[in-house]
């Protein structure tokens, strides 16, 4: 739902007119205008039309929640997990996921899938499965089933409204561009669509790569129908100053034909399974680019194949700028 005062100052912005615009918005938010809050809140964090004010924007989320913007409730929940705009406070963010679990079916469904997990304070896995060794070259381990059909669904759900055709980052510029190398479609899952489920799921990756959970970019969610495919390439940057030292990638589904992932300096043919996890080192021991890392996903025959990525960083990242090349 969009109200009067959205539409206008959305004009407002079009035309250049963004401080018009917000003030608008903060006016129809003292009304009492829970929309119009909303969306103040999210100029506040995108900074497309205002300067970023993550704190702001988390005080706006709060007053837009308190009248019964559900969207801004499930966004507050995210932002309160990961700690935009604050320190990240797991206990807090599920205590607000409970009271919005009351009222809102998409709410309980993630409560519920949090509460079957093993999770401490922090919402990081108590216990891990045992990895499978796949090579000694550069690290390539596989844990089995580490998320379950369930969570995968909710990944690919939460991304499934966000896809577009897929980018790579162009190493000279470090802006995403299109590439025939990668002929799929794909969905980026920032700070606020990171429900409790995702950042759960983000601290798993991060358990099993060794790394902490702010190391990661967004995770990435890719489609891939039959034809498309990702060709051999180096998840690692040439030259980059805060390098992506390892990749997870998930399988989300199976029963697809083709697909496969292959590393083909290492001789190794991997066959997708749902919810299990692939983990390898992208860089050498001096911390240049490993070519035995050289990996591709094999054209798609029949199917369609989901697939979640982390690439994880040498170093802490702020998700709210862009990966630094």
């Amino acid at each position: 739902m969009t109200s009067s005062s959205v539409e206008q100052a959305q004009r407002f912005a079009q035309d250049g007119q963004a401080e018009r615009g917000a003030a608008l918005l903060s006016e129809a938010g003292d009304r009492g205008d829970a929309v119009a809050l909303a969306e103040l809140a999210v100029w506040c964090m995108t900074g497309a039309h205002i300067p970023r004010d993550l704190i702001k924007a988390r005080g706006l989320l709060r007053r837009a929640v308190t009248i019964g913007h559900v969207d801004a409730a499930l966004m507050e929940i995210a932002l309160t997990a990961n700690g935009s705009g604050a320190v990240p406070d797991w206990p807090a963010a599920l205590a607000l996921l409970r009271t919005a679990a009351r009222g809102d079916h998409v709410a309980a469904n993630q409560l519920k899938l949090v509460e079957a997990m093993k999770l401490d304070h922090l919402g990081a896995p108590r216990t891990m499965p045992r990895p499978e060794r796949l090579s000694e070259g550069c690290d390539l381990v596989r844990y089995p089933r580490l998320f379950s059909p369930e969570e995968c669904m909710q990944v690919a759900t939460v991304a499934n409204d966000l896809l577009e055709p897929a980018l790579v980052l162009d190493p000279a510029t470090g802006r995403q561009i299109s590439h025939p190398i990668r002929t799929s479609d794909g969905a980026v899952i920032g700070p606020t669509r990171e429900d409790l489920v995702i950042r759960a799921l983000n601290h798993r990756l991060a358990a099993i790569s060794g790394t902490q959970v702010d190391q990661g970019e967004a995770l990435a969610v890719l489609r891939y129908a039959p034809g498309q495919q990702y060709r051999p390439h180096l998840d690692s940057i040439t030259g980059a100053q805060n390098q992506r030292i390892k990749t997870v990638l998930i399988y989300l589904n199976h029963g697809f034909q083709g697909g496969e992932t292959i590393f083909s300096e290492l001789g190794v043919t991997i066959v997708p399974q749902q919810g299990d996890a692939i983990v390898f080192t992208n860089v050498m021991a001096n911390g240049s680019p490993d070519p035995a890392s050289r990996h591709a996903g094999l054209p798609v025959i029949q199917g369609v194949k989901w697939l979640a990525t982390r690439w994880i960083r040498a170093r802490p990242l702020d998700v709210w700028k862009p990966p630094p090349s």
